[in-house]
């Protein structure tokens, strides 16, 4: 079974930028290839909601609320999945979950102020 960790959140102001990342372990290479994965992000109170997917293909996802600041992509190699966000806004602010092979990271909180 996969395992995910996350890092990179922390507290930052409106309008800068942080970049995520999530590691997979227990699978290899050739199969985090194939795998499609995923950023969500949860607030308190408020349903999971997804914020970036990239296919086994390669093709990025995103939901509307972030397209044009936030870019997913992936190192294969590393088995690492990446959110890249700019411009971010107050309401950016929730823990971010990395999600692939039905398995879940731990999570990284995100807070931007304002």
């Amino acid at each position: 079974q996969v395992q995910l960790v996350e890092s990179g959140g922390g507290l930052v102001q409106a309008g800068g930028s942080l970049r995520l990342s999530c590691v997979a372990s227990g699978i290899s290479a050739i199969i985090f290839r194939i795998s499609g994965m995923g950023w969500y992000r949860q607030v308190p109170g408020k349903q999971r909601e997804l914020v970036a997917n990239i296919a086994s293909g390669g093709t990025p996802t995103y939901a509307d609320s972030v397209k044009g600041r936030f870019t997913i992509s992936r190192d294969i190699a590393k088995k690492t999945v990446y959110l890249q966000m700019n411009s971010l806004k107050p309401e950016d602010t929730a823990v971010y979950f990395c999600m692939g092979r039905n398995s879940w990271g731990q999570g990284t909180q995100v807070t931007v102020s304002s």
